[in-house]
């Protein structure tokens, strides 16, 4: 079993971080930069963490945990109007991140007004390549209810974010749904925009919890983790990639941001674990910039 954890620490001997984790068959999630700040997203045993967090006082860093590592998160807004974005949204987006979690952010291309908001066949596939979907909705019930059409056919878990106190049986379609972050034209600094973020953490924590729970019984043939590792060391192209995440862990799979028409031949190739990763997998062209989607088969395919 792997723990996933978030080092944050100055840039001066970071290295050092980096060959422990490696040391401790441990594995980097995601490594960002930022002037001489370094950010770490890592997974290792359970039973090394004690000497992470060892290391990371030695370096006069901070390790904390992080839920959401390995997980892929799609904020949606209706629109990329000022209405609906940048702010809740945006700040939706900045706080999950601060638990591990990957996200995109993704405005619909007709969503301005509940009377003509409308998804289309190619954003709700693209919504579908995440773990979870955030929808970042409005300030008043109508903006809400009157507009479930955007998600109640996504075969994904939906956590649906308003103004207006619901319950979620309120909205078909919606896993879950949490008040209190509506449509506010500031940050969300106050204290009642802090303790509704905290209780979207904790609703998605335990969304994918429950996710996990149930890809146990049957996971997938090789963990998502281990298959990045190999792409990076594997596939030389990886190394050219600008993005500070050239390869986005989810919990069935990964998305390596390579063209899907140049490098998915290649990366079917790859050997993982004794496995060819196209004999156990499912490569196909991602509906985000033409990018490369891989997603794991479960074990009892192979059976």
């Amino acid at each position: 079993m792997y723990e996933t954890l978030n080092y944050t620490g100055g840039i001066h001997k970071h290295e050092e971080m980096n060959e422990l984790i490696e040391d401790l068959g441990g594995f980097v999630l995601q490594e960002n930069t930022s002037q001489m700040d370094f950010v770490l997203t890592l997974a290792v045993p359970i039973e090394d963490v004690e000497k992470v967090k060892e290391k990371a006082k030695e370096l006069l860093g901070t390790v904390k945990i992080a839920p959401m590592a390995g997980t892929e998160i799609a904020i949606v807004s209706p629109t990329l109007a000022r209405q609906h974005l940048p702010h809740s949204a945006c700040d939706i987006s900045e706080y999950l991140r601060r638990y591990g979690a990957k996200d995109n952010m993704i405005g619909l291309a007709r969503g301005a007004g509940k009377g003509i908001s409308r998804i289309s066949e190619d954003e709700k596939k693209l919504i579908g390549e995440h773990d979870l979907a955030v929808f970042a909705l409005g300030s008043f019930k109508e903006c809400i209810t009157n507009k479930t059409h955007l998600f109640e056919d996504i075969d994904i878990p939906v956590v649906v974010t308003g103004a207006p106190d619901l319950d979620v049986s309120e909205i078909p379609g919606a896993d879950a749904y949490v008040g209190g972050l509506g449509r506010i034209p500031r940050r969300l600094k106050r204290g009642e925009n802090i303790r509704a973020l905290r209780k979207l953490v904790k609703v998605v924590e335990g969304i994918l919890d429950k996710k996990r729970v149930e890809m146990a019984d049957d996971p997938p043939i090789v963990p998502p983790i281990l298959v990045k590792t190999e792409i990076e060391n594997q596939v030389p192209a990886v190394k050219d990639i600008y993005s500070p995440l050239p390869i986005v862990s989810q919990l069935d799979g990964v998305r390596v941001k390579l063209d899907y028409d140049k490098y998915h031949e290649e990366i079917s190739k790859i050997v993982v674990d004794d496995y060819v990763l196209g004999d156990i997998s499912e490569i196909k062209r991602s509906f985000m910039y033409n990018y490369t989607l891989v997603k794991l088969l479960p074990e009892t395919s192979i059976i």
